[in-house]
């Protein structure tokens, strides 16, 4: 199976939304975010670093409920900028 290429507009997404989880997360450790999560480190740093653009629905609500976040906030930051 071939995965379609991501768009520029779906990678500034993810981009958008790994620092905005990046930043939420402050000063707590990945492993501790992660795991009150429920996903693995590894699978919040790709997140964080923009290598994983479009996580599924499910696990960024994990991380949001965690961060403290609510997913209208989420909606609102990483919704592509009108220009």
């Amino acid at each position: 199976m071939v995965r379609t290429p991501l768009t520029p507009e779906e990678r500034e997404r993810g981009e958008r939304l790994g620092r905005l989880l990046r930043e939420a997360r402050g000063d707590r450790s990945m492993v501790e975010v992660a795991a009150a999560a429920g996903v693995s480190a590894e699978t919040l740093r790709k997140i964080e670093t923009g290598r994983a653009p479009t996580p599924a629905f499910f696990t960024v609500a994990a991380l949001a409920g965690v961060l403290g976040l609510s997913m209208d906030e989420l909606a609102v930051h990483c919704t592509p900028m009108a220009v």
